[in-house]
C-alpha cells in the first residue's frame, strides 16, 4: 500500500479513536470539566506519522469537544471565541506534540515521546488559560467568587484546571510512550 494512503488511513483511524475516546471522557469528571484521554492517541499519531496528522487530530479533538458540549458553559458567553480557543488549543497541542518528537526522534525515541506527551497537555490547557485570559474573564471571575475563592487566579489555575490538568499529564506520560512501543514492535 503506498505510504500515502496508509497514513490517511492510519490518521482516520487514529481520529475515530479520537472522538471515542472524547465521548467515553465526558463521563469522567472533576470540577466542571472532563478530564480529556484523546491526547495519548494525539500524541501517538503524531509520532507514528508526523506533526501534520498531530495538528489534524488535535482539530478533530476540538471538533469533538465543541460536539459533544464539552465547552458548552463557554458557548453560552460567547460562541465565537469558544470556537476559536477549542480549535487552536487542540490544532496546536497535536503540532506541538509531533513537532517536538520530530526534533528529538533522532536523538532518542523514548525521549522524544515523553516530551511530546508532556508538552500535549500543557500547550492544550496553556491555550485554553491563554483563551480565558483574552475572552472570559468576566465570567471567569464570577465563576471563582461563587466557587469561594478570592483571587481568579487561583480559581484559573486550581478550580478551572489544576486536577484535570496533572490527571491528563500522568495519563499521557505513562500510556503514550507504552502506546508507541507496542506499535513499535508490531512494525518488526
Amino acid at each position: 500500500m503506498n505510504t500515502k494512503v496508509r497514513n490517511m488511513v492510519g490518521v482516520g483511524l487514529f481520529s475515530a479513536i479520537v472522538v471515542v475516546l472524547q465521548l467515553v471522557s465526558m463521563q469522567l469528571r472533576f470540577a466542571m470539566f472532563s478530564i480529556t484521554l484523546t491526547l495519548v492517541p494525539i500524541v501517538v499519531g503524531a509520532a507514528v506519522y508526523n506533526w501534520k496528522s498531530g495538528a489534524v487530530l488535535g482539530f478533530v479533538f476540538g471538533c469533538a469537544v465543541l460536539l459533544t458540549g464539552d465547552a458548552a458553559a463557554f458557548m453560552a458567553v460567547n460562541p465565537l471565541a469558544t470556537v476559536l480557543v477549542v480549535l487552536l488549543k487542540g490544532t496546536c497541542c497535536g503540532l506541538v506534540a509531533g513537532l517536538i518528537y520530530k526534533l528529538l526522534e533522532k536523538h532518542s525515541r523514548t525521549v522524544a515521546v515523553v516530551l511530546a506527551a508532556i508538552a500535549c497537555p500543557v500547550v492544550n490547557t496553556g491555550v485554553f488559560l491563554l483563551g480565558c485570559l483574552a475572552f472570559f474573564m468576566p465570567t471567569i471571575a464570577q465563576w471563582g467568587a461563587a466557587a469561594g475563592f478570592g483571587n481568579t487566579g487561583s480559581y484559573m489555575i486550581v478550580g478551572l484546571v489544576g486536577t484535570n490538568f496533572l490527571i491528563e499529564l500522568g495519563v499521557n506520560i505513562l500510556l503514550a510512550p507504552v502506546c508507541i512501543r507496542l506499535i513499535k514492535l508490531g512494525k518488526k
